[in-house]
């Protein structure tokens, strides 16, 4: 039995991480900003606490004494929230919080929830770079969560055995847990039917929290 602190529990990937943790036995630690909405997240004996993935102090208090850390949080619900309250550095600020206050209090392992927006096409370009491929309005985000991912890679010395899952643009939430998936680079799939649904992606997370297998790097994963 594994203890593993998931930011942004209450979201639909990180409910499915929570409910993949508890399936397997795994205690967890559920992070949420606001725990007066999230009252359900209780109900399988996960331990519920308000906390924010961009502050560094409280991360290390959180996070200590539990084996690893998942990074499931979005401040973008989609193109209808707007981007008026959109922190550009939002992911910078996470990678650095999350960074410091895993080593601070000597906590291994941190696995992360990517965006296929910035895995390359066929021709080597980042999908959020295709106007075509990508909707212009949305790029704002994409460009924010790229630059946390190059913040943990430029992170070369970090204690932190850090890994990003990339999930295909097609994430299903009523989707079967089928437990099985596979891992790719940093390229797109080119299969047409690439996707993958919440409840497997929650398999990967906590597969490579059991045994891991990927480190220091960002991969993609689809069906």
């Amino acid at each position: 039995m594994r203890s593993i602190v998931i930011f942004g529990a209450g979201g639909r990937a990180g409910r499915a991480v929570t409910a993949e943790a508890r399936e397997r036995g795994h205690e967890v630690t559920a992070v949420v900003r606001d725990p007066r909405k999230y009252r359900d997240i209780e109900e399988d004996g996960v331990r519920l606490v308000r906390g924010d993935v961009t502050d560094v102090q409280a991360i290390a208090s959180i996070v200590s004494g539990h084996d690893a850390v998942v990074h499931a949080v979005s401040p973008f619900s989609g193109p209808e929230q707007g981007f008026a309250d959109l922190d550009p550095e939002f992911y910078v600020k996470a990678a650095d919080a999350l960074l410091h206050g895993l080593a601070e209090v000597r906590v291994p392992r941190l696995v992360l929830v990517g965006l296929f927006a910035n895995l390359k096409d066929a021709r080597g370009l980042l999908v959020m770079d295709d106007p075509a491929a990508f909707p212009a309005e949305i790029r704002p985000f994409a460009v924010a969560h790229t630059a946390g991912l190059d913040r943990l890679r430029a992170a070369e010395d970090a204690a932190i055995d850090w890994l990003m899952l990339t999930p295909p643009a097609l994430l299903e939430q009523g989707g079967p847990r089928t437990g099985r998936y596979r891992i790719g680079g940093e390229t797109v799939p080119q299969s047409t039917s690439a996707h993958l649904s919440y409840a497997d992606l929650a398999v990967a997370v906590i597969d490579e929290i059991d045994t891991p297998r990927h480190h220091r790097t960002r991969v993609s994963i689809f069906n």
